[in-house]
């Protein structure tokens, strides 16, 4: 049976994080708020296998676009003085 838990003195830092959280994912902020607690005391392992067949997914969705070393050097330069 679920239990109700009352958080008080919640720093404004962290109860903004939050609520942009809860609205970026399109939840309430108490299920952002059970969300967040489930990801930190309740971790899921996963095995590298199943995480890199997760990651070959991603990069298979990804344009075929080919970075030469000059480019990423000249990406990584952009901004500095």
């Amino acid at each position: 049976m679920p239990t109700t838990l009352t958080l008080k003195n919640i720093p404004d830092a962290v109860y903004e994080r939050l609520k942009a959280a809860a609205e970026a994912h399109r939840r309430s902020l108490n299920s952002e708020a059970i969300v967040c607690l489930e990801t930190v005391l309740l971790p899921t392992k996963v095995a590298p296998s199943e995480r890199l067949a997760r990651a070959r997914e991603l990069r298979a969705t990804l344009p075929k676009v080919k970075f030469l070393a000059q480019d990423i050097d000249a990406s990584k330069r952009e901004g500095r003085p």
